[in-house]
C-alpha cells in the first residue's frame, strides 16, 4: 500500500485532524491490507508465510473491533457498515 493511500485512508477515518493512531483508522488499514493481500492469495495458493502474515492482521483487527465495541458500540457499528465487514 502506498504512502498516499495510507493517507487518504487515514484523512477519511480520523476524529479529527491528525489522528493516525485511533482505533478507526488503525481497523480502516487494516481491512485495505486484508483486502490487499486475500486477491494476493487468490492467485498465489501456496504461500503460506503470506496466509499467516493474513491469519495475524485479521486477529489484530478483530482485537481492536472488540476494544472498540466495548468503548463505543455507535462508532462501532457506524465502522462496520462504513467498512462493509461481516459481523
Amino acid at each position: 500500500m502506498s504512502q498516499i493511500d495510507k493517507k487518504a485512508i487515514q484523512e477519511e477515518y480520523q476524529l479529527h485532524p491528525g489522528d493516525t493512531g485511533s482505533s478507526d483508522v488503525q481497523v480502516a488499514l487494516l481491512t485495505k491490507r486484508i483486502e490487499q493481500l486475500t486477491e494476493h492469495l487468490k492467485q498465489h495458493k501456496k504461500d503460506h508465510s503470506s496466509r499467516y502474515g493474513l491469519i495475524k492482521m485479521v486477529s489484530a483487527r478483530r482485537r481492536l473491533l472488540n476494544y472498540l465495541k466495548q468503548k463505543d458500540s455507535e462508532r462501532y457499528k457506524a465502522l462496520i457498515k462504513k467498512l462493509n465487514i461481516r459481523r
